[in-house]
C-alpha cells in the first residue's frame, strides 16, 4: 500500500466516523466528510439539514469552510455515505464548486461507502466545465 493509499484510507475512515454525527431527519441520508490538509491535519464535517432546504449544509462544505477557518489548505476530501443506486456517492455540484475554489482543480476527492469500498478522482475530473475565477484582462481594448 502506498502513502497515498494510506492517506485515502485514513481520511475516508474519518469521514465515516463523523457521518454518525450528521443531522439528517428529512432525507435520512447521513453524510460525513473529512479533509486532509497540506500540514497533515484532518478536518471533518457532517451534513446538517434544515426544514428549510436552502438552509441545509452538506458535509463537504462544512469541512471545506472549517479548513478556511483554520487557515489550512485541503489536499484531499473524502465523503462517506450510502451508495446512490449502485454507485458510490460523490459530492454534489455545489460542493465541488466550493472545493474547486478552496482546494483547487487537483484536489483529490475520495468517495467511500459504508463497507469501506472507495474510489477517487480530482475536482477537475468531476467538474470539468466549472465556472472559474474571473481575472480582469491585462490587455487594453
Amino acid at each position: 500500500m502506498t502513502d497515498v493509499d494510506e492517506a485515502m484510507r485514513a481520511v475516508a475512515t474519518s469521514a465515516a466516523a463523523v457521518r454518525e454525527h450528521a443531522y439528517a431527519p428529512y432525507t435520512h441520508f447521513p453524510m460525513g466528510a473529512a479533509i486532509l490538509t497540506s500540514g497533515g491535519d484532518t478536518i471533518s464535517g457532517a451534513l446538517v439539514e434544515n426544514v428549510s432546504l436552502g438552509l441545509a449544509m452538506c458535509a463537504e462544505r462544512v469541512a471545506l469552510f472549517s479548513a478556511v477557518t483554520h487557515r489550512q489548505q485541503p489536499v484531499m476530501l473524502a465523503v462517506c455515505s450510502e451508495r446512490t443506486g449502485n454507485d458510490l456517492t460523490f459530492p454534489c455540484g455545489a460542493c465541488l464548486q466550493v472545493a474547486l475554489e478552496i482546494g483547487g482543480p487537483e484536489l483529490v476527492v475520495v468517495a467511500v461507502d459504508l463497507d469501506g469500498e472507495l474510489e477517487h478522482s480530482t475536482v477537475v475530473e468531476l467538474l470539468t466545465r466549472a465556472p472559474k475565477r474571473h481575472s480582469p484582462s491585462t490587455t487594453s481594448s
